[in-house]
Parts: C-alpha cells; structure tokens; sequence
C-alpha cells in the first residue's frame, strides 16, 4: 500500500538570480525536502524530465520565458505537480488569470515571509501527496473492479455449465426412470435397513398389496420369503445370488440379487426378477 510518510518530497526551486535561489534552499535545507534549482523556465523543464518533482517555487519575472508561461507547460506536461508562484505586486493581474486557470496554485509576494512560504510549501506537499493518494486509490479501486468482472465472468460460466450439466442429467435420469419403469423384469432396490426404496410397474404388478404400492413398506412385509432369505444372505455375504422361485402357477421367477456399491457410492441392494421360461 502506498505509504504518504515514506514519500520522498522534491522541491524545484526556479529563478534566473543565484543569490535568491540560494537564500530559498538555506530557508528549506533542514526541512528533509530533496532540493533541485534551475536558473530559467527552459532549465527548469529539463529539470522537471529528470526528477519526479512534487512542488515548484517560480519566480514570475525572469527572461525569455516567465514564471506565469513556465507553470502554464508545466501544468499540461506535468499536472498533478503543484505550482507556486513568487512574485511582486506589479505582477498580480498577469497572475491573476494564470491562478483562475489553474496554472498557479498560489501567488506569494516578494520578499517573502520565511515562515509563512515555508507553510505554503509544506500544504503544497500534502496537497501533492494527497493528489498520488487517490491515484493510487482510482488504480487499485480499477483493478479490483476488473478482478471482480473476470470473477463473475467465469461465475456465470460456471452457472451456465452447471445448469446445463444440470439439464442433461435430469433428461438422463428422466429417461432411465422410463426405461427402469417400463422394462419386462421386475426391479426392487432396498435400502440397508430392508426398506423398499425403488420399484417398477412389474414388480408392482406382481407384488402389489391391498394398502397399494409396496414401496416405503419393509421387504419381509411385501415380498416372499424365499426372496427375503436370499436377500438377508446376499447382504451377509456380499456377494450375487441367483434362485428361482414359483410365486403361482401362472408365474415363475428367476431372481438375481447383487449389493450395490461395487462402482459407485451407491448403498443397498438390487433385485432383479425376469419370468421363467
């Protein structure tokens, strides 16, 4: 996270007579401020594409460019830079209009007052810090928005595959209950505590009892004894059996009973019934 204390806070001083730019780095030597000076507006342009500057002093009277043009490039190169401007009163209608442009942050009078500059400066700073703040801020606030979109991007993607996922199952599952329903053999599937789970309209037919469907109700209530015997071994023994049983005379059954769970996660026991030949 960017850190405001740990900020290194340049000052570019900017006037074409040495003995004042002198006198301003002495006034700000022991503010902790890296201070880099430049004679002139083109010098100090120069200055400006080798330093990350955070606050420029100008004077506004200097030859071939004035301070009021000088801050005027440096606004457009360099916008979030904050820019003073030292001066006389002579100067201020000049001033006047690069300040409601926004060229000059603030207009200051020479000579100056040493503590009153050095405060300007100091809040010039903050206001700097500040701007990289909420750039910093606009930046991560971006990213974290575009983080955001790709994740519910591939929500949504995931939504949609599941949904269709989802789709293609329960057809799956519609079909097979047809076929399971339909089939020319009986199935029961009971679960480990003995309770028909599962039936089909065969066994259904065969099976049926006054109370109506046999499943919910317990194998040994619904179903013959020889097929509960075989049952209760299958389930003891863990293996697949096969008998045949005479339920009438106009019915003979072949019934094959096998544990479930051999491929799947599947609990219980399945039975098949087919007619006897």
């Amino acid at each position: 996270m960017l850190n405001e204390d740990k900020m290194d806070r340049t000052l570019l001083l900017v006037d074409d007579e040495e003995n004042i730019l002198a006198s301003l780095a002495r006034l700000f030597r022991r503010t902790g401020y890296t201070i880099i000076r430049a004679n002139s507006g083109k010098e100090g342009l120069e200055m400006l594409a080798k330093h990350p500057v955070g606050v420029i002093v100008s004077d506004q009277r200097m030859p071939e460019m004035t301070g009021v043009e000088f801050l005027s490039k440096v606004k457009h190169m360099y916008p979030d830079t904050i820019r003073i401007i030292l001066s006389g009163y002579t100067d201020l209608n000049s001033i006047t209009d690069a300040i409601n442009e926004g060229s000059v942050y603030k207009f200051l009078t020479k000579p100056w007052d040493d503590d009153l500059l050095k405060k300007n400066v100091e809040e010039a700073f903050e206001r700097y810090e500040m701007k990289l703040v909420n750039i910093w801020l606009g930046e991560e606030l971006e990213s974290a928005n575009k983080t955001l979109e790709c994740v519910n991007e591939e929500l949504n993607k995931n939504v949609v595959r599941k949904t269709e996922e989802a789709d293609l199952n329960l057809h799956v599952l519609k079909i097979a209950q047809e076929v399971l329903e339909n089939m020319p053999a009986g199935i029961i599937g009971i679960a480990d505590d003995g309770l028909i789970a599962i039936t089909n309209k065969s066994t259904e037919e065969w099976f049926a009892v006054d109370s109506g469907s046999v499943i919910g109700s317990m194998a040994e209530d619904s179903l013959p004894k020889a097929i509960c015997d075989l049952y209760k071994s299958v389930l003891k023994n863990n293996d697949e059996q096969c008998i045949n049983i005479t339920i009438d005379e106009s019915l003979a059954l072949e019934v094959r009973c096998k544990n479930l769970g051999e491929s799947s996660s599947s609990k219980g026991t399945i039975i098949v019934l087919t007619k006897s030949m």
